[in-house]
């Protein structure tokens, strides 16, 4: 992980936390690198990798390119850097929703409305991690093997320790946080085929929210053991 990435992966976890470094015109350090992040994000998933450049990437983060490149020295390590910043917030979410001191129901919810919040919000994050899945993970390929895969056996053990208490039935947890991931980012990466089946142009809040309700519902009835009252 680049230093800069690191910076911002922090970002996630306290934003009060971190000094403010400052560059040279005065730009704080942290705001210039989620301010590049942000805006290649946006590039890269309208223009893909190859037709993305470090110069509409300056131009859309209203930066020079000289900062752009103080960080990102090409643009595959920009490419990279945006890729897991997005599976950190996502990651992000999971640690905080699952944990040992929360009732499973609790947990489940919050982390299935935590996702379609930022399907709804932002879903050129989901459809740029699509896109590079399509493609073989050229550029995650070694981050999925490693972070991602000790992240989903830190579930393992969470999960494990709700079933020893009676809290959830006994499951796989790698194919049910597979479940919680395709469900949910269905709804940035399919939401306009979503709409128009329901005869609109985009989802809405409203949708959303119904959508929130019926998966958490959908996912409870499996993981919850039928002592568990409603």
């Amino acid at each position: 992980m680049s230093s800069a990435l690191q910076d911002v992966s922090e970002v996630h976890q306290n934003h009060s936390d971190l000094p403010e470094k400052v560059l040279p015109g005065g730009i704080p350090r942290q705001i210039s690198t989620r301010q590049i992040l942000n805006a290649a994000e946006k590039i890269f998933s309208r223009d893909g990798f190859k037709g993305a450049s470090m110069t509409a990437i300056a131009k859309e983060a209203k930066l020079p390119k000289a900062n752009i490149h103080y960080y990102f020295k090409t643009k595959e390590d920009l490419f990279r850097a945006t890729l897991e910043y997005n599976v950190i917030a996502w990651l992000s979410d999971a640690d905080h929703w699952f944990t040992t001191d929360r009732h499973p129901r609790d947990a489940f919810t919050g982390y299935i409305r935590a996702k379609l919040r930022h399907a709804h919000h932002n879903p050129d994050a989901s459809r740029l991690f699509t896109q590079e899945m399509l493609q073989g993970a050229p550029h995650l390929h070694h981050y999925l093997s490693t972070e991602l895969r000790r992240h989903v056996e830190d579930r393992k053990i969470i999960f494990q320790t709700w079933t020893e208490k009676g809290l959830m039935a006994e499951t796989d947890a790698a194919h049910l946080m597979f479940c919680l991931w395709s469900i949910t980012q269905a709804y940035a990466d399919t939401g306009l085929q979503l709409a128009l089946v329901l005869g609109q142009e985009k989802l809405t809040e409203h949708d959303f929210e119904t959508a929130a309700r019926t998966l958490a519902d959908i996912i409870l009835v499996g993981v919850l053991p039928n002592a568990i009252p409603q």
